[in-house]
This record gives structure tokens, C-alpha cells and sequence, in this order.
């Protein structure tokens, strides 16, 4: 079974994921604070999981772009992870 490897933070405190789309403050802000703190493989499952969501067109135009911009969070979070990891290889 492969181990939940974080990467390196100022923040190692682990926190539970919001549920995808899960809503947002008045002005969307705090919609992604958990997004930083999850593993890469949380990540990454939850994006699956939007996507589907999102390609199924099943869900309202509001809700919608709330998971957009959670999907677009986690990406972004992905992407640095894979991207930590590989400068720690090359280190």
C-alpha cells in the first residue's frame, strides 16, 4: 500500500478535505484553505472526482464554477507537489 507523502510546508498540520464543491464564503476566499494542507493523492482524487462531476453536466451553473475553481486549486496544488518532489530528487 503506497504511503500519503506530503510535501515540505511551513504547515504540517493535516486537516479534512472540504467536500468537493463544498460552498464558499461570500467572496469565495476560504473555499480552498484545506487545498495546501492534503497529499498529493488527496488531491489528485478529489480533481478526479470534479472532473467527472463537471464532464457529467449534471450540476447548476453556480455550483459549476464553484468546483471549477476548487479543481483549478487543486491542480495548481499538484502540480507544485510534483514539482517539489522532483527538485528534491535532483537535489
Amino acid at each position: 500500500m503506497a504511503k500519503d507523502i506530503s510535501p515540505p510546508g511551513p504547515d504540517d498540520t493535516a486537516s479534512a478535505p472540504s467536500a468537493p464543491g463544498a460552498a464558499a464564503g461570500a467572496d469565495g476566499a476560504d473555499a480552498n484553505t484545506d487545498v495546501p494542507q492534503m497529499s498529493y493523492e488527496a488531491a489528485r482524487d478529489e480533481l478526479v472526482d470534479i472532473v467527472a462531476r463537471l464532464e457529467n453536466g449534471q450540476v447548476g451553473l453556480e455550483d459549476s464554477m464553484g468546483l471549477w475553481q476548487r479543481g483549478e486549486a487543486l491542480a495548481a496544488h499538484c502540480a507544485q507537489w510534483l514539482d517539489d518532489a522532483e527538485a528534491r530528487l535532483s537535489d
